[in-house]
């Protein structure tokens, strides 16, 4: 399955002014990097794959329609998958783009 291009380009839109920003294919996905971390993603499984700081996760996922991400069958803290249902408006959307590219602003560059 293939990212929603739609929710790429409104990523892109949100995150087009940031410094240090690259967007490359990663998880079947639309990832967005913030000198080289990953911020946001538009998911392959629809939605957004999203990278906070690991030890925000178990609030995080306490909201509506945000889980942590899985890889090879073992949930990984710091990552998250947000719901599309969770990103139909763009204040709702640029929320969790906004908590993405803070936290991969606060990492060293790669």
């Amino acid at each position: 399955m293939a990212y929603d291009e739609e929710l790429a380009n409104r990523v892109r839109e949100h995150v087009q002014g940031e410094g240090g920003l690259t967007e490359k294919r990663m998880f079947g996905g639309l990832a967005f990097l913030i000198n080289g971390n990953m911020a946001v993603s538009a998911s392959s499984q629809s939605g957004l794959l999203l990278r906070v700081d690991p030890v925000q996760t178990d609030a995080l996922v306490n909201e509506p329609h945000a889980q942590r991400f899985a890889m090879g069958g073992r949930e990984m803290d710091g990552w998250l998958r947000i719901d599309a249902d969770a990103l139909e408006t763009d204040d709702a959307l640029e929320r969790w783009i906004d908590r993405g590219v803070t936290y991969a602003r606060s990492l060293p560059p790669k």
